[in-house]
């Protein structure tokens, strides 16, 4: 079968890729045509544009790139009327996937919408564009399903896809001396920076984390940088000395990483997943936080906190993101701090709430399963 599928992040690119692994074991025929990045395309998806193109954050920066958007959208829809696919799998990435999913249900094609954005956090009226222009949906979080039946909706909880990634790691893990030494880092312990994937935010968030480093000549600060960043846009943030940097290989770094700063996102939860104590950073532009602010409607926005209903990792955001608290909140879960094995035992309850692995395959299997059935 032809499968058409829009990815417009990194975890997506993720998410999708092996998604798309346990469907080729299911379907031995399966032909990709993708919006994503590089895990997609060595996948053998024929890559039609890359996330990098695609990623606007914030109200402001959607405002200022509407013309590329639109233009986005109409190259999107004429492709897919071209390639005739027997499935079009949107993977999150809302403002431009829901666009797409009304339009490809008016035009007849199946439309299955993989890892539900956070409308129970904000525009919680999308719920009924979902229920009207999709018709399947699977969703990560253990809470989704309910959020879903309140309004009549029925979904397919799946489980979390990181479960699936992370455990692929973990399966492999190298010594640390041996990792320090293919890296060229000494044998301190690491403390990854994880400043986010999109150049807005890098340039907001990674001087602030930086600003710490001096303060613990006993660790050395790791940089994941983003693989869809040139090299030499880090340049100007690599003065520090005791500061390195590693591209592409975030899971790798976390593995192996004593604690975190990481920016609000998905990598909240990739971070806790591997078991590293962290602290969540979050800036914007204040116009964008100010509008958002006024329409979000939950307590948290790291997914950690979220899922576990408590502040279970410390949020800094806009204002309280300074140096000082920073500094502050790295020392207390670091070794001997005093928040940093009550929040280890929570991340323990984490990955439990979250259910079992299998998530791709669950979907890889659900899907098939429905459109084989429509076929007859």
């Amino acid at each position: 079968m032809k499968y058409y599928i829009i990815a417009g992040e990194a975890s997506g690119d993720l998410h999708a890729s092996n998604l798309m692994k346990q469907i080729k074991l299911q379907d031995e025929g399966a032909d990709f045509r993708v919006w994503g990045g590089d895990l997609m395309k060595a996948e053998g998806a024929q890559l039609v544009k890359h996330y990098k193109d695609l990623a606007f954050m914030g109200f402001v920066e959607v405002l200022l790139n509407l013309r590329t958007i639109l233009s986005n959208l109409k190259i999107c829809k004429q492709d897919i009327q071209e390639y005739q696919p027997d499935v079009l799998v949107l993977v999150d990435y809302p403002g431009f996937n829901l666009r797409i999913a009304e339009w490809a249900h008016e035009e007849g094609l199946n439309v299955h919408y993989y890892i539900s954005p956070q409308i129970w956090a904000w525009k919680e009226n999308r719920v009924h564009k979902f229920k009207k222009f999709v018709d399947e949906m699977y969703v990560i979080l253990p809470f989704e399903k309910g959020f879903y039946a309140k309004h009549n909706v029925d979904v397919n909880f799946v489980g979390h896809p990181l479960l699936d990634a992370i455990e692929d790691y973990n399966a492999e893990k190298p010594a640390f001396e041996t990792f320090c030494a293919t890296h060229q880092l000494s044998n301190k312990p690491i403390v990854a920076l994880l400043p986010g994937s999109r150049k807005q935010e890098i340039s907001t968030m990674l001087p602030i984390m930086l600003s710490t480093t001096s303060a613990y000549p006993e660790y050395q600060f790791v940089i994941a940088g983003a693989p869809s960043q040139d090299p030499s846009f880090y340049d100007p943030f690599l003065t520090k000395s005791n500061v390195k940097i590693i591209f592409g290989q975030t899971y790798e770094l976390l593995q192996q990483s004593t604690a975190a700063l990481v920016t609000s996102g998905t990598a909240t939860l990739e971070t806790a997943l591997f078991n590293v104590p962290e602290v969540v950073c979050y800036k914007g532009n204040w116009v964008s936080y100010w509008i958002a602010r006024s329409l979000v409607k939950v307590n948290y926005i790291s997914l950690v906190n979220l899922i576990m209903d408590q502040e279970v990792v410390k949020e800094l955001i806009q204002g309280e993101l300074n140096p000082q608290n920073l500094k502050k909140e790295l020392d207390a879960i670091l070794p001997n701090g005093e928040k940093r094995e009550k929040l280890l035992a929570n991340l323990r309850l984490l990955r439990e709430k979250l259910g079992g692995s299998g998530a791709s395959k669950n979907v890889a299997t659900l899907m098939l399963k429905t459109l084989r059935s429509t076929k007859k």
